[in-house]
């Protein structure tokens, strides 16, 4: 696990492989997903988000580290993946990516519910 302080939990590598195929799934196959913590915190503010997916290398860590407790209100699923640039590249992106909310996984609805069993409950 990541020593920072905004990873709660930690997550065996092969489901965070599986998250980082879900948002890549969602991405290729008519979902819609959400990049960056901007974008992230207005889908979790809103409920829309369905997952919320987390790097454990952001720097300085302060960018990141209201997405678990905003999740947790709102009662939304999150997740941590090891970095920033697999996060990124599962979205599509060229660049990093800090976090990634999929708001509709598009054909992979099955699987992004499976994942979503595989994660700790959210503690309110």
């Amino acid at each position: 696990m990541a020593n920072v302080a905004y990873v709660k939990f930690n997550l065996p590598d092969d489901v965070k492989k599986r998250l980082l195929e879900i948002v890549t799934r969602a991405k290729n196959e008519g979902g819609v997903i959400k990049k960056g913590v901007n974008e992230v915190t207005k889908a979790i503010e809103r409920g829309k988000a369905k997952l919320v997916i987390i790097a454990e290398d952001v720097k300085p860590e302060e960018i990141v580290m209201h997405l678990p407790k905003i999740a947790e209100e709102k009662g939304i699923k999150y997740g941590y993946v090891n970095s920033k640039e697999e996060l990124g590249k599962a979205a599509g992106l060229k660049v990093a990516a800090s976090s990634v909310a999929i708001i509709d996984a598009g054909k992979a609805n099955d699987e992004l519910s499976a994942i979503i069993k595989l994660l700790p409950e959210s503690k309110k």
